[in-house]
C-alpha cells in the first residue's frame, strides 16, 4: 500500500537520521578526535572534548560538513571514497587484530594502567574499574548461556546487524542493480563479512585482555555517562577497543597511524547518515507526494541536494537538543533506535505477500524463479525474518525482563516516535489531497512499479 509503505520510509529513513546526527557525530569524537589528540600528547584537550557538550557540538557540524562534501560529491565521488576508507580501515583493523592475539594477557593490566595514565591522567583505572564493575554487575559471557541466553542477547546484536543492509535503498544507483544475483550477493556477503570480523575481534578481545574485562569497562564508563548520580567518575573516556592494543607500544608514530588506519572505519561509512534518506526524499518528490523541488538534482553530480538540506539543517537542530538535553530530550529518543526494524518488517511483510497481491508483477520478475516446492522463496524469507523482527520488537517494546530499556514503560519517549509517523501521515494526506486538486491519481503512481 502506499500509504503505508510511504509513512513506514519517511519515518524510517528520513525523520528518524535526524536523531542519529549527534549519534555519528559521538562516534567521531570518541574513536578519531579524542585518541588521536590523546596520542599527540594533548591530555587535556583530550579529556575535555570528550566530556564538553559545547565540544561535541562542534564535532556534530564537523560530521555534517563532511557528510554533505561527500554525498553533493555524487555516487562516484562517495565509492572512491569508499573504497580508500575500506582498505584502509582493513590495514587498521590487521594490526589491532595482530597487536591483541600476540598481546601478553598477563600485562595487561600494568599496561592498561600505564596507557590511561600516560594518555588521560587516570590513575589505576583497572582496579577501580574492576572493582565498580562488581556493584553494576555486566555478566554478559563470552560463551555458554544456553539458548535462552542468546535468543535474549539477539535484540542487543541486531542494533548493529541490521546495518549492513541499511545502503539497499541505494541499489537502483549501483551498476548492474537489475541483477538478482548480485544484489543477493551483496547483501550476503556484507552480513557474513561483519559478522566473521565482529566474531575474530571479539575472540582477540577475549584473549589480550579478558571479555569480562572488556565488558566491565565499558559498564562503568556508560552507567556514569548516562545517570552520573549512580555511580563515580572513573573513565573520563570512552575505553576504545583500539586502545586495548596500542597501550603495548612505545611509539606514538606507530600508535598516531593505527588510529588514522581505524578511523577509516568512520569516514567510509558516515555517508550513510544521509545517503539513503536523500533518496527516499527524491522518490517521493519524484512519485509527486513532496514538492518538486525536492527532487532537484545537481546537473553535474547527479545529487538531490535540497533533499541533502532537508537533512542536515534538522540534524544539527536536533542535535542541539540532545546534546544539552532541552526538555529531557534524550530520553525522549531512546525507543527511536527500534525504527528501523519496524521499517524493515514492512519491506518483509511486502516482499511476503507481494507473489499473491501483484501475481503479475511478480511472474515478470527474475525472483519467481526461485521457489521452495509451491511456496515462492522471497516469501519464505520474508515470512522468517518477519517473525524475527516481531520478535525483536516483542522484547523491546515489552521487555519482560527488563534487558533494553526502550520499553512502553518510556510513555513520552513512544509518544514523541508516534508523532513522527503522525507528522509523516499528514504529510502523505495532505499531498495527496493537494494532487488530487491539482489532476494527478496518486492511486495510478503507487499502483506499479515504474519502468526505469
Amino acid at each position: 500500500n502506499g500509504g503505508i509503505g510511504y509513512v513506514l520510509s519517511m519515518t524510517g529513513w528520513c525523520f528518524i537520521l535526524w536523531l542519529w546526527t549527534p549519534l555519528y557525530a559521538d562516534m567521531l569524537r570518541h574513536v578519531v578526535v579524542v585518541p588521536l589528540m590523546a596520542v599527540g600528547g594533548f591530555t587535556n584537550a583530550a579529556v575535555a572534548i570528550a566530556n564538553s557538550p559545547t565540544a561535541w557540538f562542534v564535532v556534530v557540524l564537523a560530521t555534517c560538513a563532511f557528510v554533505t562534501l561527500v554525498i553533493a560529491g555524487g555516487m562516484k565521488t562517495y565509492a572512491r571514497v569508499q573504497k580508500i576508507c575500506f582498505w584502509t580501515g582493513n590495514l587498521g583493523l590487521l594490526a589491532v587484530l595482530i597487536l591483541l592475539f600476540t598481546g601478553n594477557p598477563e600485562s595487561f593490566p600494568s599496561r592498561f594502567d600505564q596507557g590511561f595514565a600516560d594518555f588521560f591522567g587516570v590513575q589505576n583505572a583497572y582496579a577501580s574499574i574492576r572493582t565498580a564493575a562488581q556493584d553494576l554487575g555486566p555478566t554478559t559471557p563470552l560463551w555458554g548461556g544456553g539458548f535462552g541466553a542468546i535468543m535474549l542477547l539477539l535484540p542487543f546484536l541486531a542494533f548493529f546487524n541490521l546495518w549492513p543492509n541499511w545502503g539497499a535503498t541505494l541499489y537502483g544507483e549501483i551498476k548492474g542493480s537489475q541483477d538478482v544475483k548480485k544484489n543477493i550477493a551483496g547483501m550476503t556477503y556484507s552480513l557474513l563479512g561483519t559478522t566473521a570480523l565482529a566474531i575474530l575481534f571479539l575472540l582477540a578481545i577475549d584473549r589480550a585482555v579478558g571479555f569480562d574485562f572488556f565488558m566491565e569497562s565499558n559498564a562503568v564508563f556508560w552507567q556514569h555517562r548516562w545517570d552520573p548520580s549512580s555511580s563515580p567518575l572513573i573513565l573520563p573516556v570512552w575505553p576504545y577497543p583500539v586502545f586495548f592494543a596500542l597501550f603495548g607500544l612505545t611509539s606514538p608514530v606507530l600508535q598516531g597511524l593505527i588510529i588514522l588506519a581505524m578511523s577509516a572505519w568512520f569516514f567510509g561509512w558516515a555517508g550513510t547518515i544521509y545517503l539513503s534518506s536523500t533518496r527516499i526524499l527524491f522518490s517521493a518528490s519524484f512519485d509527486r507526494l513532496l514538492p518538486e523541488a525536492v527532487a532537484r538534482i545537481s546537473p553535474r553530480t547527479r545529487t538531490p541536494h535540497i533533499a541533502l538540506l532537508i537533512m542536515v539543517i534538522p540534524g544539527i537542530i536536533v542535535s542541539v537538543f540532545y546534546i544539552w538535553d532541552f526538555f529531557s530530550f534524550k530520553s525522549l529518543t531512546i525507543v527511536s533506535t527500534l525504527v528501523i526494524a519496524i521499517t524493515f518488517l514492512g519491506t518483509s511483510l511486502a516482499a511476503t505477500v507481494l507473489p499473491f497481491t501483484r501475481k503479475e508483477m511478480y511472474k515478470a520478475s527474475p525472483i519467481s524463479k526461485f521457489a521452495l516446492g509451491p511456496i515462492p522463496l522471497v516469501s519464505v524469507f520474508g515470512a522468517a525474518f518477519s517473525g524475527f523482527l516481531l520478535f525483536l520488537l516483542y522484547q523491546w517494546f515489552f521487555d519482560p525482563h527488563e534487558l533494553y530499556g526502550i520499553s512502553y514503560r518510556n510513555t513520552t519517549s513512544l509518544i514523541f516516535i508516534g508523532l513522527l509517523y503522525l507528522l509523516a501521515l499528514v504529510l502523505y494526506l495532505g499531498m495527496r489531497w493537494y494532487r488530487t486538486r491539482g489532476g494527478i491519481d496518486v492511486n495510478k503512481i503507487y499502483g506499479e512499479i515504474p519502468v526505469e
